[in-house]
């Protein structure tokens, strides 16, 4: 959910939790704590917030990782249920020293392990070195691959392999044209989805020569928002996948 949505919507179409972060073009950072506050005190459903201080790779610096640690105190201070990180080695490995500090951090909040997964060197390495720093509850993945379709192979065997002792969870590429086949493939108890509406913008004045980023960027006179109906559906679509 980027930190400009509609944050009641997620809530009214049946999600079980928000996953709050800005700059999506960035794949994610750290949203403002204005838009933590408003999140956390506009909706019932958990909210766990995205850790991380700029877009690019997974390797911070100290400073980065200070901003990290201090982004998790006020997360929790301003009602947070949980917090989405990732660090790496250089090496690719997952860098457990500096996961494990977070961690402890964020306690009693939840925490889940992102996508800085899909880009270790070796999935099975990484999958067992985020179950001995113990209190991550989550690793979302999409398979190492471009989406969780190409990745369902290796999804079935980090399913298998995690067992009880860690949630794998599905995210990359999911959308409601392919949530029901992905079911379909992997037993698993959630599913990571964006599902992202665009919202013309409401200026009546446009200017086309100037834009706040490079072309390439979201167009001026619209916004980004959640698609309550998409929602729902994949809601609907998930609980008929559970087992009985």
């Amino acid at each position: 959910m980027p930190a400009s949505a509609d944050s009641a919507r997620p809530e009214r179409n049946g999600a079980a939790r928000v996953e709050l972060c800005a700059n999506l073009l960035e794949g994610g950072t750290t949203p403002s704590a204005g838009a933590i506050k408003l999140c956390c005190s506009s909706i019932k459903i958990p909210v766990h917030v995205m850790i991380r201080p700029r877009g690019g790779d997974f390797r911070y610096t100290d400073v980065e990782f200070e901003t990290m640690r201090a982004d998790i105190r006020i997360a929790r201070s301003l009602g947070a249920a949980g917090v989405v990180l990732g660090l790496l080695n250089p090496d690719g490995t997952v860098d457990a020293e500096r996961t494990a500090e977070l961690v402890r951090e964020a306690q009693p909040m939840a925490v889940t392990f992102h996508r800085a997964f899909d880009m270790t060197r070796d999935p099975f390495e990484a999958l067992e070195a985020l179950v001995r720093i113990g209190g991550i509850q989550r690793v979302l993945t999409s398979g190492q691959d471009s989406s969780v379709l190409e990745g369902l192979p290796l999804l079935k065997q980090l399913v298998e392999r995690a067992g009880s002792r860690i949630q794998i969870l599905p995210g990359g590429g999911v959308t409601n044209r392919n949530v029901a086949r992905i079911l379909a493939e992997i037993s698993v108890p959630e599913i990571h989805m964006a599902l992202p509406a665009e919202v013309p913008s409401e200026m009546n004045f446009r200017n086309p020569q100037v834009f706040m980023g490079v072309a390439i960027t979201t167009p001026e006179y619209t916004r980004s928002t959640t698609d309550g109906a998409a929602v729902a559906s994949a809601v609907s679509m998930l609980s008929r996948a559970q087992p009985n």
